[in-house]
Order: structure tokens, then C-alpha cells, then sequence
């Protein structure tokens, strides 16, 4: 018994580290059915963060990629760049408020389209992560997984946006509508004209938003007993609260 033991955690941990996400899924569906007491073991608690993750990226993506994923949503809703407000400001007190709402429409359609894109970068980062990433995330800050995100997927999101806003700009008429915009502002006299790249800036914006969304979904399941919604999931985050 003591041997098969032994050969399980070996091979339990070598899933947490090189296993597909459905592989640990399935890994931590045994470990579910395994009655255990007292503290999470360090395998348990690498696969209950990734298995947290894995929830909590995914239904960010979700709800960002919808419709009115960002529209709707005030605190990810992108709004003209900072310096082209002078612009909608401009548009609006002559008329053109109509204008200005197309273009503040059409950006936050190409983000929830680029939305949809971040859920395989989250998951491939879920899957890199090493016991040691995964035990530092639970046991620190309640944007400790946020961070890690930051961290090793950013510069993956940038690449993989940008081409998805640049034709969703084009697709959604976004820059028809802000090429419109920034003419009828650049005709009037004693205006310095603007100049500014909207794709990157929009794909700025939308990985901000993800962070934003990544980071209360990570809230959630740090302090709503009722996220946690696996015996796993309770016993590794119960744990985190007694370190407190």
C-alpha cells in the first residue's frame, strides 16, 4: 500500500507540472473523492489553485468576451483615449454626440471580440505554473494570481490582440467612425490635430480589462465561501484563511 502510495504522488505530481488542464481536472476529481483531513498537502494545493484559476480565468473571459462584455461594464468600459477627450468633448458641444457614441461602441465591440482570444493564453500560463508558483499564489495576496498573470502573459495577450482589434476596428467600423471623428475635430480652426494608434491603445485597454476581470474573479474565490465549489477547492482555500 505504502508503495502505490508512494508511485501516486510521484506521478501526481508529475501531472501538476506537465499534465493538459483536463488531465489535472481529472487528477483533482480523484483527490476530491479521497477523504483527508487537517492541512492540503503541497500537491493539493497546487492543483487547487490551478483548478481555481482555471474557473476564474475562464469565466472572466467569458463575461468579457459577450456582448457588452466591456460596453456594459463601467469599470472595464473603454472610453476615448486620453488624448483625443479634448475631441469628444469638442464633437459633442457641436452636435455631434451621435459621432462620439459610435466611436466609444464600435471600440468596446473589437475588445470583446479580442476577449476571446485570452482564455487558451490563461489556461497554456495554468499549466506552466510551478508548485512553487502555485503554493506563493495562495498563500499571498489577494491579487497574488493577478500579478503572476501580469507577469507571464501580457506580452502573449499583446500579440494575439492586436491583430484580432485591428480587423475588429475595421469589421465593427471603428475606424471609419473614428477616422470621421478625428476629421470633422482636425477642420476646426486653432485645433493641434490628433493623431493616435488605435489599435494599440484599444488592445491596451482590453488586456487592462481582463486583468481588471481576472482580479475579482480571484477576490471571489479568496473571500465567497460559496465560490468554492469543490471539496478540493474548500479544503486548499479553507487552509489560505487559517494562514491569515
Amino acid at each position: 500500500m505504502k508503495r502505490i502510495s508512494i508511485y501516486f504522488i510521484a506521478a501526481t505530481l508529475t501531472c501538476l507540472s506537465s499534465c493538459d488542464v483536463q488531465s489535472q481536472a481529472q487528477l483533482g476529481k480523484i483527490l476530491n473523492q479521497i477523504p483527508s483531513g487537517g492541512n492540503p498537502s503541497v500537491t493539493e494545493m497546487g492543483l487547487g489553485i490551478k483548478q481555481a484559476l482555471e474557473i476564474g480565468t475562464s469565466n472572466g473571459s467569458d463575461r468579457l468576451s459577450a456582448k457588452d462584455g466591456f460596453l456594459g461594464n463601467l469599470a472595464v468600459k473603454i472610453l476615448f483615449p486620453p488624448e483625443a477627450q479634448k475631441v469628444e468633448k469638442t464633437l459633442r458641444s457641436i452636435g455631434l454626440g451621435a459621432l462620439a457614441d459610435n466611436v466609444i461602441t464600435s471600440l468596446n465591440r473589437a475588445a470583446e471580440d479580442a476577449a476571446k482570444e485570452a482564455k487558451p493564453i490563461f489556461i497554456s500560463a495554468i499549466k506552466q505554473m510551478t508548485i512553487a508558483d502555485a503554493t506563493n499564489i495562495l498563500l499571498g495576496s489577494k491579487d497574488a494570481a493577478t500579478n503572476y498573470f501580469k507577469r507571464v502573459t501580457t506580452a502573449q495577450l499583446m500579440e494575439k490582440f492586436k491583430p484580432v482589434i485591428t480587423a475588429s476596428l475595421s469589421r465593427v467600423g471603428a475606424t471609419k467612425y473614428w477616422g470621421d471623428a478625428a476629421g470633422q475635430y482636425n477642420k476646426l480652426p486653432l485645433v493641434k490635430p490628433v493623431n493616435t494608434d488605435l489599435s494599440s491603445y484599444v488592445a491596451q485597454k482590453a488586456i487592462d480589462g481582463m486583468f481588471i476581470q481576472v482580479a475579482q474573479e480571484e477576490l471571489k474565490i479568496r473571500e465567497n465561501i460559496g465560490a468554492r465549489s469543490t471539496t478540493l477547492l474548500q479544503k486548499v482555500f479553507g487552509y489560505a484563511d487559517r494562514q491569515k
